[in-house]
């Protein structure tokens, strides 16, 4: 149940967090040796809620407060959020290894403070990740826009996927 980022962005509801959510509690340490992208799924956000994964549908959007993804830097935390069907997150800040991972697994982040205090859960949401805008029930809030390399990772779907196609124009064009 992938979300589904395009040049567009992002369309979804949104599922409302608070400050200092750490990754312990976005994907739990016992299942750090699962290796099935399922299972990841079926226990996002568990630590919270162990019925969150079943209130999750594609391209929800996850906002929250200060600090989002502190803690560990496992890959499982975001592993877990994007096969999930989290479309992105917005929070008024990240941690820098959650931010990173999450740009690498290909699930966009957003730093807006000024949305993460006013959406509510439930909310219509509509990222346009090019122009920077959050839109829901008529509200329209500003982000700085992710740097244009950053933009291509994630529409490529993470690093490894940037990373092979860009690969592959590079063997292209030598020939």
């Amino acid at each position: 149940m992938k979300a589904v980022m395009d040049n567009k962005g992002v369309r979804g509801r949104v599922l409302k967090l608070g400050d200092h959510v750490d990754t312990d509690l976005i994907y739990p340490g016992k299942y750090v040796t699962v290796v099935d992208p399922k299972e990841w799924a079926s226990h996002a956000l568990e630590g919270i809620d162990p019925g969150f994964p079943a209130r999750i549908t594609p391209n929800d959007v996850i906002v929250a407060g200060q600090n989002f993804g502190c803690g560990s830097s496992r890959s499982q935390a975001v592993s877990c959020l994007k096969y999930a069907g989290i479309g992105a997150v917005v929070a008024v800040s990240f941690a820098r290894n959650f931010f990173r991972n999450s740009i690498n697994q290909g699930l966009p982040v957003i730093e807006c403070p000024e949305a993460s205090q006013a959406l509510a859960e439930g909310d219509p949401i509509f990222i346009d990740f090019q122009k920077g805008i959050i839109e829901s029930q008529g509200q329209r809030f500003r982000f700085q826009p992710l740097p244009d390399f950053l933009m291509e990772i994630l529409l490529s779907g993470g690093l490894v996927s940037y990373t092979k196609k860009f690969l592959q124009r590079k063997k292209d064009i030598e020939g």
